[in-house]
C-alpha cells in the first residue's frame, strides 16, 4: 500500500520498529519519491505518543494516514492470557486511536483545499470486524473496535474535510496467517469458501488504498471496504 501511494505521487513517512529493513524505502525511492523512516515501538504507549510530535517537529505536513500495523495471538478463549490480550489491543486498537487522534488534530488545523479537503485516514480492519473467528478473541475485539472507531471519527470529521475509512482484508497470504496456511484442513476449508478461488496478495490492496486516499472517493467516509475475494458475499 505504501508503494501504491508512492506510485500515485505521494512521498512516504514509514513507521518501523528499527531501520534495519530498508526494502520498502528503497522501492519508494526507486520510483522517484521521498521516503523517510521514523522508528517507534507500537507496543509501547509512550513510544506511540511521541511519534506524531516528532514527525511534525521535523516540519512535515501529513495528508494521508494509513494505519496498517497489527499482531495476532491464538489461544482457546478460556485459556487466553491477559498479557496477550493487552498486547493485541495495544497494537491493533490503542495505537490506531492514538495516531488517528494526533494526526487528525494536525489535519483539522490545516487550511482546506478548494474542495474543502484536509486529509484522508485509512485504517486496516478485518473480516473479524464482522465475524468472531476461532481462538482469536483479542484480535476480533480489536478489529471490531477499529471498525467502530473509523465510523465514530468519520461522524465528527467528515464535515470538516477529513475523511476516515477502513479496509477489511480477507484471508491474505502473509506471515500473520502462516499458522492457518500450515493447518491443512483449515486452509482447505477457507479456500473452499473464497469465490475468487485463491488467498489474497499484498498487490490486491494497491487500488483500494489509492482510491480511499484520493479525491476519487471524495464523498466516501465512515465505510469499511472489504477486499476479500468475495468471502463476505458467500
Amino acid at each position: 500500500m505504501a508503494i501504491a501511494l508512492a506510485e500515485a505521487g505521494a512521498d512516504i513517512l514509514l513507521v518501523q520498529r528499527d531501520t534495519t529493513n530498508q526494502e520498502t524505502k528503497s522501492q519508494i525511492e526507486a520510483l522517484g519519491r521521498r521516503a523517510t523512516i521514523y522508528t517507534a515501538d507500537l507496543s509501547s504507549p509512550t513510544s506511540v505518543a511521541a511519534l506524531v510530535p516528532t514527525i511534525l517537529d521535523a516540519g512535515h505536513r501529513i495528508h494521508i494516514l494509513l494505519n496498517c500495523a497489527g499482531i495476532q495471538r491464538r489461544h482457546p478463549s478460556h485459556q487466553f492470557p491477559t498479557s496477550d490480550w493487552d498486547a493485541v489491543l495495544q497494537v491493533n486498537l490503542n495505537t490506531v486511536f492514538t495516531l488517528c487522534r494526533d494526526v487528525g488534530a494536525h489535519m483539522l488545523a490545516q487550511d482546506a483545499d478548494s474542495s474543502g479537503h484536509r486529509g484522508a485516514i485509512i485504517n486496516v480492519a478485518s473480516l473479524l470486524s464482522f465475524q468472531g473467528g476461532i481462538t482469536v478473541p483479542a484480535y476480533a475485539a480489536s478489529k471490531g473496535g477499529v471498525a467502530q472507531l473509523t465510523k465514530a471519527l468519520s461522524n465528527e470529521w467528515a464535515g470538516k474535510g477529513v475523511r476516515v475509512n477502513a479496509i477489511a482484508p480477507g484471508y491474505i497470504a502473509t506471515e500473520m496467517n502462516t499458522a492457518l496456511m500450515e493447518d491443512e484442513k483449515r486452509a482447505e476449508s477457507i479456500l473452499a469458501r473464497i469465490p475468487a478461488g485463491r488467498w489474497g496478495r499484498a498487490d490486491d490492496f494497491k487500488g483500494v488504498c489509492v482510491w480511499l486516499a484520493s479525491r476519487g472517493s471524495g464523498y466516501v467516509s465512515g465505510e469499511i471496504v472489504t477486499v476479500d475475494g468475495g468471502w463476505m458475499g458467500r
